[in-house]
């Protein structure tokens, strides 16, 4: 009897600690990504960061922005990769990433570009003519992705955590071009005290859609709970612009 009453009891054990990993609420994770996710006076702010909490109220778990971690990019890709129960946002979704991760969104349209200074006059024609500069990017990000993608090797990169420090390093000439999001590029441009009329993105990388990346053991019925809320932003009418979505774009862009 007692050892089919332990067996009975390990076996209830197993499916209950099963059942409770994947009831564990889901852990969102983000980086600084301005006008899409950024902290101000230690709130978590943009357009992303109101979307998802907008967008969850109606789920089993609705997000609170004291809920979300801010990570490096890196740190935060690799973590949602491996960690079930996860989600990182906001993640450009391209082909080399689709099954990497299950997805809910869009955020917002996104072009990732070269970056450079107006007065250095640089021009692009095709991808050969990348190795002739030094380019900085965000390790594990979009733009060193596109940027490898097109043949730059790892002597012509300079890899960061900081896009502050990379605007910084292109103001000064240490780097000829920024590969990253066009829309956050100027926005650390402008918060670094540069005037933005003096650069230029002079290539284009991706153009696509920001999503939220969700590990691959996430349900999906938990996805679509979210979506359904994502979807509900395009469809109820806004104060100012046409939708509740569109109402959180217009504060940010």
């Amino acid at each position: 009897m007692n050892k089919y009453f332990h067996t009975g009891l390990l076996a209830l054990l197993l499916t209950c600690s099963t059942h409770a990993v994947l009831a564990a609420p889901l852990v969102f994770i983000t980086e600084a990504y301005p006008p899409y996710n950024f902290s101000d006076d230690n709130i978590l702010r943009g357009i992303a960061v109101d979307i998802l909490v907008a967008a969850s109220q109606n789920t089993e778990q609705p997000v609170k922005r004291s809920d979300i971690q801010l990570l490096p990019w890196a740190r935060g890709y690799h973590s949602v990769q491996k960690n079930p129960n996860t989600v990182l946002f906001s993640t450009t979704r391209t082909p080399a990433r689709e099954k990497l991760f299950k997805w809910a969104g869009p955020i917002a349209e996104t072009r990732v570009v070269l970056m450079a200074r107006k007065d250095r006059h640089i021009k692009i024609d095709s991808p050969a003519d990348l190795l002739a500069y030094r380019i900085g990017a965000i390790r594990e990000d979009i733009g060193e992705q596109a940027v490898r993608a097109l043949g730059v090797g790892q002597e012509q990169l300079l890899l960061s955590a900081n896009a502050d420090a990379l605007s910084r390093q292109l103001d000064a000439g240490r780097i000829d071009l920024w590969a990253y999001e066009e829309n956050v590029a100027y926005w650390f441009l402008r918060n670094a005290g540069f005037e933005t009329a003096e650069y230029e993105d002079v290539y284009l990388l991706e153009q696509g859609e920001l999503w939220f990346a969700f590990n691959l053991h996430v349900t999906d019925e938990r996805i679509q709970q979210l979506q359904n809320g994502i979807d509900a932003l395009h469809k109820t009418v806004g104060t100012f612009g046409k939708s509740r979505y569109d109402d959180i774009l217009l504060n940010y862009l």
